[in-house]
């Protein structure tokens, strides 16, 4: 598993995600997200990867049910808030400080790698998508969810672009043969979509690496 971060992590990223949950007391519901509940309940618990677990609520959810969890952000105030709210699974979640678009995750160590929401730049030699992949264990699963971006516009003042994002079908494309994917559709969401935005529907792949 990896361990505790604490050498530098790039800047005005790290800078601009702990501003952001510096602003509010509590950023999220604290609930785990319902596609993960959805997609991993029945699955055998094992080594979880957790990417981008901001205040800790899946990482918490699937800690609870019996995985293993490294959960991983580049945000130390979300981290903390995370660690706080986890003192009765002593042993079982390790938060781990790191930039998973700079630095990827060991190869073949996780049964189980949730990417929920997780904001992945695309890249031409889609080098940290495929640090996540290859992330997944032999027989693991990976769970890659995001807001179904169609139809939005871009936000140049915001340095906004939907189309400088991975999509899920987009990764399905990207799988080696010796994945089965389960799972690749546009479903609508069954909460309410975060404050200031409008998004209805999610965009989820679920895929099983062969063993």
């Amino acid at each position: 598993m990896m361990t505790q971060h604490s050498g530098p992590v790039p800047g005005p990223s790290a800078q601009s995600w702990d501003a952001m949950y510096r602003s509010r007391d509590q950023v999220f519901s604290g609930a785990p997200n319902p596609v993960l509940v959805s997609e991993v309940t029945g699955l055998p618990p094992g080594q979880a990867l957790d990417v981008g677990c901001g205040e800790g609520a899946d990482a918490l959810w699937l800690a609870r049910r019996g995985w293993q969890v490294t959960a991983v952000d580049i945000s130390q105030v979300a981290l903390r808030r995370a660690a706080a709210a986890a003192t009765d699974l002593a042993g079982r979640v390790a938060w781990a400080r790191a930039d998973l678009t700079a630095a990827p995750p060991p190869a073949d160590a996780f049964d189980l790698v949730s990417v929920q929401y997780f904001p992945l730049r695309r890249e031409p030699d889609h080098t940290a998508l495929r640090g996540l992949l290859e992330a997944v264990a032999p027989g693991g699963t990976l769970l890659f969810v995001s807001h179904d971006l169609s139809g939005l516009t871009p936000r140049p003042e915001d340095g906004f672009d939907p189309a400088d994002y991975y999509v899920p079908d987009e990764v399905a494309q990207l799988l080696a043969p010796d994945w089965t994917v389960q799972s690749n559709e546009t479903r609508a969401r069954t909460t309410p979509p975060p404050a200031g935005t409008h998004h209805t529907h999610d965009t989820v792949l679920r895929a099983r690496r062969a063993r």
